[in-house]
């Protein structure tokens, strides 16, 4: 692919962590790869171990540099400290693509001011966020009402999934021609299979631990188990918020010696220390974390949220309801008693499937696409892998 000379680019978003993360490191490596200018603005008070080593190793590649701020996870007077400090950025690097993810990042970049007759696009990817809240409640009215008002200053809406694509058209609505569904993507590296066969737990939980992730759920389906008569060992991976109030869930529960928390890791370090993986989320838009255990091969039980059946594709249908910790545990022990040789080949459908629908260099393209778009260069052809969501 031919670089564009026009693309300066600046990634905009709050905390270096979990799929958000990934996602913008995937796509800066590749626009890096490509000869872009890029650059990356976030929250200097958050990120773990993994995190920081990405955004060191990173750091010096970087063009337009790494810039990182105290950045709240909720709206305060601070945000006006960090909203100074990335106009001053932007002047800095002159950007002319601000991509923001997340609430936080996608209202930075559309508040930020912007010189007269400039050209600068701003696009926003929300990665769920804002959109899944419950509909309905105070704060999802709040925050629809938000992002109606920052629409206007949006050139480009980019969903990596349709489920949230939909959820932007039903409360928030606007033109058509603003939005693309571009499904995130990995890489052929990351289809390597993993073995299960030496696993030292029965299951495996990858992601925060905070309420939206259902990790609770999964508590509650363990202790079922355990008073039917089967106690299953599980390795939950993760950091976040309710930590301790998880570790407290456990002794309650009496699972104390069953179930082992430790810290983030990078996720082929975690696939393949147990038979299966749970995904008990609440809510989601496309999951790095299961595109990952899908590629690796790892059997996965899944609740069917966000664009989760969007992964699974022909096997939605395996995908149980949240917030059933009956349901859950009912399907813990079927893929448990399956048999490692037909969770194996119930695994490997489901790898096949991710393999050709959801490529990192279709996902980078097609990101690319809508920043020529949304800068009005004319036609786009060398990046047309952008999806136009149909009204």
């Amino acid at each position: 692919m031919n670089k564009n000379p026009h693309l300066r680019i600046l990634h905009v978003f709050r905390a270096p962590l979990g799929g958000l993360f990934r996602h913008v490191l995937d796509l800066t490596r590749a626009q890096l790869a490509r000869g872009y200018d890029v650059g990356i603005f976030c929250d200097s008070t958050t990120g773990n171990a993994v995190t920081e080593a990405a955004l060191a190793e990173l750091a010096p590649r970087l063009p337009l540099g790494l810039h990182r701020v105290p950045i709240a996870r909720n709206p305060g007077f601070g945000d006006l400290s960090a909203l100074r400090a990335l106009a001053k950025v932007r002047r800095a690097t002159d950007a002319n693509i601000l991509h923001a993810h997340g609430a936080k990042g996608g209202a930075f970049a559309r508040l930020v001011p912007l010189p007269s007759g400039s050209r600068v696009a701003r696009l926003y990817t929300p990665h769920g966020g804002s959109f899944n809240y419950r509909p309905g409640s105070m704060t999802h009215r709040a925050y629809m009402a938000v992002e109606g008002l920052l629409a206007h200053r949006t050139e480009i809406f980019t969903f990596e999934s349709a489920f949230i694509a939909g959820r932007f058209e039903t409360y928030v609505g606007g033109s058509q021609e603003k939005i693309r569904v571009i499904y995130n993507g990995i890489s052929d590296t990351e289809f390597e299979p993993v073995c299960t066969a030496k696993a030292t737990f029965d299951l495996l939980y990858i992601g925060e631990l905070r309420a939206a992730k259902g990790i609770d759920t999964l508590l509650d389906a363990l202790a079922r188990l355990r008073n039917q008569g089967r106690t299953l060992t599980l390795l939950a991976v993760g950091s976040g918020p309710d930590r301790e109030q998880l570790a407290a869930r456990v002794a309650t529960l009496g699972l104390d010696g069953s179930v082992v928390f430790e810290d983030p890791r990078p996720i082929r370090e975690a696939l393949g220390r147990a038979r299966v993986m749970v995904v008990p989320s609440r809510a989601e838009s496309l999951p790095y974390v299961v595109l990952e255990a899908a590629a690796a091969c790892q059997p996965l039980v899944s609740t069917d949220v966000g664009g989760i059946p969007e992964i699974f594709g022909p096997f939605h249908e395996t995908l149980i309801p949240p917030d059933d910790a009956d349901r859950l545990a009912e399907a813990i022990a079927a893929k448990l008693d399956e048999g490692e040789e037909s969770r194996r080949a119930s695994a490997l459908a489901l790898t096949e499937h991710v393999r050709a629908r959801f490529a990192l260099d279709k996902m980078a393209d097609g990101v690319l696409s809508a920043y020529v778009d949304a800068l009005g260069l004319g036609a786009s052809a060398p990046f047309a892998n952008a999806e136009v969501r149909p009204a």
